[in-house]
C-alpha cells in the first residue's frame, strides 16, 4: 500500500508506471559490463491532497556530477531580480538556503545583494528553496523544518518544475528515482498549509518548460497573479487524477518518435548531447543502445569515461561534436538548445540536425 508522502492518505492511484528502470545518477565505467541495478518507477497521485509523488524509491545517494547549465544560472539571476524588485531581497536581511544535491545555489547571488547567511540555528527574513524540497521523502516533515527556520514576518520561496508543465508538454521523463514529489501549485499551497503557511506572491519562468517561484508566510493573503494561477492550473486539471494519467500517454509516442528518427539515420553519424537523468529513463524505456547512438556528449568531466545507465552508451568529451560533424544531434533537454548552439556555430546548417528528445 502506498502512503502519501504529504498527508499521509492512502487513497490514491498509479498515473506514470516506466517500469525498472537503474538509478540516473549512478554512472557506472565504461568498461563495467553490467548488468545494472534497476527499481520500479512509478508516479503515485494522492487523492486526497492531489501531490503527484514517486511510488517506490532505491534509496540510493544521489551524485552531483553534472555541471550547472546556462539557463539555470540565467534563470537564478532572473528570479533574484525578480525578488529584489518585490523587496524580499533587501540589504541586511538574513537568508538560510534548502539547497538542491545537484548544486545550483542562490547564495552568491543574495548575498551580492547585500543579503547575510543565516547561522544554522538563526530565524532567516528568506528561507529559498530551489528544487530541494522534491528530494525530501517525507514531504510534510521537510515543509516544517523549512518552515520552521522563518523569522517573525518572514517567507519561504519555494521554486518547483510545475506539474502542470509536465503534464501540458508530456514530460513524462521528468520522472526519476530521488524526485519525490511533483507540485502543481494547488498541492504545494496545500503541503505549506501542514506547516502553517499561505501563499502570497508567485513568479514564473521558462525553466524547464514552466517553472514557479512560489512565496510563502505564515500571514499571507494570496495575491492575484497566484490566484489566477491556481485557477488555470485547476481549470487545466493538473490536480486531477485521469488529467495527470494522461503522461502514460506520451510515453511511447515520445520513444516512437525518438527511436524512429534514430534508425533511419543508421549508418550515419549521430551524437547525444546531455547525460541528463531524463535521457536515462528515455533511453532505456526506447530500448536504445549503442548501436543506434553510439556516444552521448557532456560537459562534465566526472562523466567522462562512464556509461549511460542501463546502457552500453559511453558518455564522452564534447569535442565529438566538432571531430567530425556528426550529422545529427540528439538533444535531451531542451532548455540546452541556446548555450549548445552558441558553443558549437559549427553544427548550424542543414548539415546537422538537431533532434529533441
Amino acid at each position: 500500500m502506498i502512503t502519501c508522502r504529504a498527508c499521509g492518505a492512502t487513497d490514491g492511484e498509479v498515473v506514470l508506471d516506466l517500469g525498472e528502470q537503474p538509478p540516473c545518477d549512478l554512472f557506472p565505467p565504461a568498461a563495467d559490463p553490467g548488468p545494472d541495478p534497476v527499481w520500479p518507477l512509478r508516479m503515485w497521485m494522492c487523492a486526497r491532497c492531489a501531490l503527484a509523488q514517486l511510488a517506490e524509491d532505491p534509496g540510493t545517494a544521489e551524485e552531483s556530477a553534472g555541471v550547472e547549465p546556462k539557463a539555470l544560472t540565467d534563470q537564478a539571476a532572473a528570479a533574484v531580480a525578480r525578488l529584489t524588485g518585490a523587496g524580499l531581497v533587501r540589504p541586511g536581511a538574513t537568508v538560510a538556503e534548502f539547497g538542491s544535491p545537484h548544486g545550483g545555489s542562490w547564495l552568491p547571488l543574495l548575498r551580492a545583494a547585500g543579503m547575510r547567511e543565516a547561522a544554522e540555528d538563526e530565524p532567516a527574513d528568506v528561507v529559498v528553496d530551489c528544487f530541494g524540497l522534491m528530494h525530501e521523502p517525507d514531504q510534510r516533515a521537510a515543509m516544517a523544518r523549512r518552515a520552521a527556520r522563518l523569522a517573525p514576518g518572514g517567507a519561504l520561496l519555494m521554486q518547483f518544475h510545475s506539474l502542470a508543465s509536465i503534464v501540458r508538454l508530456g514530460q513524462w521523463n521528468a520522472l526519476r528515482h530521488g524526485h519525490f514529489a511533483y507540485y502543481s501549485t494547488p498541492a504545494a499551497i496545500t503541503l505549506a498549509a501542514s506547516a502553517g503557511l499561505r501563499p502570497g506572491r508567485s513568479w514564473t519562468f521558462d525553466l524547464y518548460g514552466g517553472t514557479v517561484l512560489l512565496e510563502l508566510t505564515r500571514d499571507a493573503s494570496m495575491a492575484a497573479e497566484t490566484a489566477g494561477l491556481v485557477a488555470g492550473e485547476r481549470a487545466a486539471g493538473a490536480d486531477r487524477i485521469p488529467v495527470v494519467a494522461g503522461l502514460g500517454r506520451a510515453v511511447e509516442a515520445g520513444c516512437d518518435r525518438v527511436r524512429a528518427r534514430l534508425r533511419e539515420l543508421a549508418g550515419q553519424r549521430v551524437v547525444g548531447y546531455g547525460a541528463a537523468s531524463r535521457a536515462v529513463v528515455l533511453l532505456r524505456r526506447a530500448g536504445i543502445d549503442s548501436d543506434l547512438l553510439p556516444e552521448i556528449a557532456d560537459v562534465s568531466p566526472a562523466k567522462h569515461g562512464r556509461r549511460m545507465p542501463g546502457t552500453r552508451i559511453p558518455v564522452v568529451s564534447t569535442e565529438v561534436l566538432t571531430h567530425p560533424i556528426p550529422r545529427a544531434v540528439l538533444l535531451f533537454v531542451s532548455d540546452l538548445e541556446p548555450e549548445v548552439r552558441a558553443a558549437f556555430p559549427q553544427l548550424d546548417g542543414d548539415h546537422c540536425e538537431w533532434i529533441v528528445a
